[in-house]
């Protein structure tokens, strides 16, 4: 799939209120680098979040979501 729509399914999704995780875009969309494509919607000027998480097993990993309006995304 191209990257430019990986990006906008990301997007869309992430303006829907979902929170994504890789496992998510990888089972949602076949994107196997949701991070790269996360950097490239910063990279356009969107507020995304990113926080760590438990999966339950004792890994951790990125959950991604947009960020509210008139806040700084974290990093």
């Amino acid at each position: 799939m191209h990257t430019a729509s990986q990006c906008d399914m990301i997007l869309y999704a992430l303006r829907g209120g979902d929170k994504l995780t890789d496992n998510d875009a990888r089972r949602r969309f076949r994107c196997s680098r949701l991070a790269a494509r996360v950097n490239d919607l910063k990279k356009r000027g969107h507020k995304i979040d990113s926080r760590m998480i438990g999966l339950g097993n004792g890994k951790r990993v990125a959950e991604y979501s947009l960020a509210p309006q008139g806040q700084m995304a974290l990093f």
